[in-house]
């Protein structure tokens, strides 16, 4: 939508910086003409699951047929594209595997599975995953997976969020800048922005993010801009997570019985029974911690 979009990923392809251009493509057919194929361009597609999850989720009829469209063209094109999904608590793990299993002849595909699963002040808390559910949903979608399925994300994080590892938050792992300046961490908390990089490591009180330190709005929070990092930082920090790298790409099956149980278990979406709600501050939303 930006009237130089074009212009700017041609300047950073330029200086070989690798680009996730995100988009819901609704325009991405008809704008791909714009781009030229490169390693360092890659449409990331929001799409959330199967058809009528996903256009539920946007609020648009047809809006899943759109994205396809743009990805097959994409593909066709010779572009490099991922999906970008976001799992509400509620989500139905046999339809999201259904959804990585499903092809719709757009080639093959890495797929980004990012859990929405922050809190924050006037956030719809009851439509974000605790992490007791983020652990079962997921143990449930990713156990006894199939090896095509391929996933643009550090295999120790999807380990994570299956509960298979524990980690800390990295909360300047994923520094975010834009117009409005260098944004204080969690991007996702809306806690205001700073002038310069140098004022950001300087004026940010790094312990107080992560569910460690005691802040009710991370308490829940599993999220992949605060824990993939520390997924990555694991894998580079000695032989030891570099081994559990190697294992985790070459070992992807992670047979389960429970978990195979767990997908005929009844699922009741939690949009359909649960009002959107205000953040209350009380002891009630460290219970998932717990768990």
């Amino acid at each position: 939508m930006h009237p130089e979009i074009e212009k700017i990923v041609e300047g950073l392809v330029a200086r070989k910086k690798y680009i996730y251009l995100c988009t819901n493509a609704l325009l991405l057919k008809e704008k791909l003409h714009l781009f030229k194929p490169s390693k360092y361009l890659t449409f990331s597609v929001h799409v959330d699951g199967q058809k009528e999850h996903h256009d539920f989720s946007v609020c648009r009829e047809g809006g899943y047929e759109l994205a396809v469209e743009g990805i097959r063209e994409a593909v066709k094109q010779g572009f490099r594209v991922t999906t970008n999904t976001t799992l509400f608590d509620g989500a139905d793990p046999k339809s999201v595997r259904a959804f990585f299993r499903r092809n719709d002849g757009a080639g093959r595909r890495r797929h980004d599975a990012l859990p929405r699963l922050f809190l924050r002040q006037g956030a719809d808390q009851k439509h974000f995953l605790g992490r007791a559910r983020t652990r079962r949903l997921f143990r449930a979608i990713l156990s006894n997976r199939k090896t095509s399925w391929q996933f643009n994300q550090s295999k120790l994080f999807l380990e994570f969020l299956m509960g298979k590892r524990t980690y800390a938050c990295t909360p300047w792992g994923m520094p975010t800048y834009n117009v409005f300046g260098w944004q204080k961490p969690c991007y996702l908390l809306q806690d205001g922005y700073v002038d310069t990089f140098q004022e950001l490591l300087d004026t940010t009180e790094w312990q107080s993010y992560g569910t460690e330190s005691g802040n009710p709005k991370c308490a829940n929070c599993m999220v992949h801009s605060g824990y993939e990092a520390s997924a990555v930082d694991h894998t580079f920090s000695g032989l030891r997570g570099l081994w559990a790298t190697v294992k985790a790409e070459l070992s992807t099956k992670y047979h389960d019985s429970d978990a195979l149980a767990m997908l005929n278990e009844p699922v009741k979406p939690v949009h359909s029974y649960n009002p959107l709600v205000q953040i209350q501050s009380d002891k009630g939303q460290l219970e998932e911690t717990r768990a």
